[in-house]
C-alpha cells in the first residue's frame, strides 16, 4: 500500500511537470543610445552594433532601439522595434527595413540637452516584460553620465529581476582625466542599481567583443 502510494505521488508530479509550460527559448534585446552633446559623434560604432545584433537574431526574437534624451520613459523615444517572423524569409526583409530606421536616424539626429539614463531603463524593461521571451537583455550606448531636466525625479528602484544589463561604449569624459574617480564612480554606482534591482551588470568597450560575448 505504501508503494502504490508512492508510486502515484511520482505519477502526479509527472503530470505537473509535463502540464508546466515550457520556458521561451527567444531573445528580447533593447538599446538605449544616448544622444546627449557630443556624444553623438559615436553614433556610427552603434550603427555598427545594431548591424551585429540584427545577424544574431533569430526568426521570433524581438528587438527594439531607443534614444535617450530629457524624458525617455516614453514610446516616443523609440527609433525602430521589431519582433520577427517565424518565417525566415520575412524576418530578414524586417531586419534590413529596421537597418534602414537606424540608418535615416543617425542622419538626421540632434543633440539631446539631458540624458535621462534611468527613464530609458524603466521604458526597456516594460517594454521586454510585455513581450516576455527567454533572455532579456538591455544595452546602453552612453558614457553614463546622468544630466536631468530641472524637476525629473528619478530617484527610484529599476525593476530588472532576470534582466542582463550590458554598458558599451563608456567613454571618458574631460573630468575624468583630471579625476579618475569620477569614471570609476559612474561604474560603480550603476552596477548597485542594476544589481540591487536583481539585474545582472556588464561593461564591454571593446565592441570587438560584442559578437561573441553579448548574443552566444
Amino acid at each position: 500500500m505504501k508503494r502504490l502510494s508512492s508510486c502515484i505521488a511520482a505519477l502526479g508530479l509527472l503530470a505537473l511537470t509535463a502540464c508546466s509550460e515550457p520556458i521561451p527559448q527567444n531573445r528580447g534585446v533593447y538599446l538605449l543610445l544616448d544622444t546627449s552633446g557630443t556624444y553623438t559623434e559615436e553614433l556610427r560604432k552603434a550603427q555598427q552594433i545594431i548591424n551585429v545584433i540584427l545577424t544574431r537574431l533569430d526568426p521570433g526574437d524581438s528587438f527594439a532601439v531607443a534614444r535617450i534624451d530629457t524624458g525617455s520613459f516614453s514610446e516616443k523615444d523609440i527609433v525602430a522595434k521589431a519582433t520577427f517572423d517565424d518565417r525566415p524569409s520575412v524576418a530578414n526583409k524586417e531586419k534590413r527595413r529596421f537597418r534602414d530606421a537606424i540608418n535615416t536616424f543617425v542622419k538626421r539626429v540632434r543633440p539631446a540637452r539631458y540624458t535621462d539614463i534611468t527613464g530609458g531603463l524603466l521604458q526597456a524593461s516594460e517594454y521586454l516584460t510585455e513581450k516576455n521571451p527567454g533572455n532579456k537583455t538591455i544595452l546602453i550606448f552612453s558614457d553614463l553620465a546622468e544630466d536631468l531636466k530641472k524637476g525629473y525625479i528619478r530617484d527610484i528602484s529599476l525593476p530588472l529581476d532576470g534582466f542582463n544589463v550590458v554598458a558599451l561604449n563608456v567613454t571618458k569624459l574631460r573630468s575624468d582625466n583630471i579625476d579618475p574617480r569620477d569614471y570609476m564612480n559612474r561604474l560603480n554606482d550603476w552596477q548597485g542599481r542594476v544589481e540591487s534591482g536583481g539585474g545582472a551588470w556588464q561593461v564591454i568597450n571593446d565592441l570587438d567583443r560584442l559578437g561573441q560575448i553579448l548574443l552566444n
